[in-house]
Formats: C-alpha cells, sequence, structure tokens
C-alpha cells in the first residue's frame, strides 16, 4: 500500500511539474517582451500610484522608505489577484484534461497559482534590488518573510477553491469577483499607510487589519523593509487572541476550500 500511495505521488509530482511548465510558457507565447512583463507591469502600475497618491494625494507616511513600501505592496496584491483569477478559471481551462486522466483536482490550481507566484518571486528581486538601492537596512526580522509569503499563498489557494468550484457552475462569478478585489484594494493599506486611518479613527484601522489580506501583506512590509515604521496587526491590537484572528481565518478559509472543492470535484468533469 506505502508503495502505491509513494507511486501516486509521484506521479502526482510529475504531472504538476508538467502543468506548471506548460502554464508558464503559455503565459508568455506570443508576447514580444515575455517575462519582462512580470517586472513591467507592477512596475508602471507602482509609477502611476505613486505619481497620483503618493506625489499628488499625499498618501505616504512622510519615511524615505515609503515608495519601497509602495511596491511591495502592489507586488503582493497583484499576487494575490493574480492566484485567485487564475486559480478559479483553471478547472474550467483544463475540462479537457480532467475527461481524459483520473488525478487529484486541486494540482490544476496549484499548478495555475505557480506561475503567479513565480511572478511574485521576481518582483521580489526587483523590490530588494531597488531596497539595496535607496539603503534599506535590512533585519533578522527578513527570515520571518517566508512564512508570510506561504499564509498569502494558503490564502489565495483556499480563495481559489471556493471560486474554481463555483466557477464550474456559475460563469457569473468572475465578474462578482472582480467587483470584490476592487473593494478590497482599497479597504486595505496598499495605496496607503494604515497611519492615515488609525490616526483618526484607531477602531476602524483595527478592524481593516484583522483582514488576513492586510496582515500578511502589512507583515511581509515589516519584516522587509522598515521594521521601525510599518505597523502591523500586532502593532495596533493588543490583545494576543484578537491579533491571531487574521491567521485563524488564513486556516479556516483553507479549510473551508478544501472541504467545498472535495465535495464537488468528482463531478467536474460531467459538468464541463
Amino acid at each position: 500500500m506505502i508503495k502505491k500511495v509513494g507511486l501516486l505521488e509521484k506521479k502526482n509530482r510529475v504531472l504538476l511539474y508538467e502543468l506548471v511548465k506548460t502554464d508558464f510558457k503559455l503565459r508568455y507565447q506570443g508576447s514580444f517582451l515575455g517575462i519582462l512583463w512580470s517586472v513591467l507591469k507592477p512596475l508602471l502600475l507602482f509609477a502611476v500610484m505613486y505619481v497620483v497618491f503618493v506625489r499628488f494625494l499625499k498618501f505616504t507616511d512622510g519615511t524615505a522608505t515609503y515608495p519601497i513600501i509602495l511596491l511591495l505592496g502592489i507586488s503582493l496584491w497583484g499576487f494575490f489577484t493574480e492566484a485567485t483569477n487564475i486559480g478559479m478559471n483553471s478547472i474550467v481551462a483544463r475540462g479537457d484534461l480532467m475527461r481524459k486522466i483520473n488525478f487529484p483536482k486541486y494540482i490544476v490550481i496549484l499548478s495555475s497559482m505557480a506561475s503567479a507566484l513565480i511572478s511574485l518571486s521576481i518582483n521580489l528581486i526587483v523590490v530588494i534590488l531597488f531596497a539595496i538601492i535607496t539603503g534599506v537596512e535590512f533585519t533578522p526580522n527578513v527570515l520571518l518573510v517566508p512564512l508570510s509569503i506561504i499564509q498569502l499563498f494558503l490564502l489565495a489557494f483556499g480563495v481559489a477553491l471556493i471560486l474554481s468550484t463555483m466557477y464550474v457552475k456559475f460563469r457569473d462569478i468572475s465578474h462578482i469577483w472582480e467587483v470584490v478585489l476592487q473593494i478590497l484594494m482599497y479597504a486595505i493599506p496598499i495605496i496607503y499607510p494604515i497611519t492615515m486611518v488609525s490616526n483618526s479613527h484607531l477602531l476602524i484601522a483595527k478592524i481593516m487589519m484583522l483582514n488576513p489580506i492586510a496582515q500578511a501583506i502589512q507583515d511581509i512590509r515589516h519584516n522587509l523593509i522598515a521594521p521601525e515604521t510599518t505597523v502591523t496587526t500586532w502593532d495596533l491590537v493588543n490583545n494576543f487572541w484578537v491579533s491571531i484572528i487574521p491567521i485563524l481565518l488564513t486556516f479556516v478559509i483553507v479549510a473551508i476550500g478544501s472541504w467545498y472543492f472535495s465535495r464537488n470535484s468528482k463531478k467536474f468533469a460531467e459538468i464541463i
């Protein structure tokens, strides 16, 4: 039995690898700049937001590191939106494969999200280079960054499990999720510092930071770039049990997504 399970796991790993490789190649097929778009997209968006929100509207915490904080936030938010969007579409897009081969369906979602994770890795390298150029001094806190990235990935995976299951039956869910993402973008501190809210509405700021997306992004900003000036959930909420709510919500979403996906995945091939 152990050998059979091991063989099955090996086949799944091979399938996952091949799907990731194929998805990444198809993603930039026919594009002149190719993989460079992974860097150019967040940089162009950063340039626009920096001019509009930082220079004109003064959405800044007043520190020299805020432009890097803004770029990092845009990169992390871009990962979450991209991972959930392509994860949502992945089951329908791979319908032909699921009708031919019997394998754990969640592999399709993981493979599609892996391309978003690769793009995030490239963007993080760019952010770190900018940080070095601008004189950011890294601290031992950077060792905690992978944990927060894993949390953000798990959160996106849980959401993608729910969305992809719903998308098989209800294609309108993509339009609804697009609106939800727009609302979320302005409901969490990505283009503005959380201090802009906490200075005048502390309770609202605390509620905003209980969002696991906001908590993960702020933790990464804090640990990677500016531990002294970036406010996190742990700073705003002085109660340990309340502070861990975003982390608990992440695991709850993954658990609900796994249950909902597993319950419906056997019917995917028939419906598609």
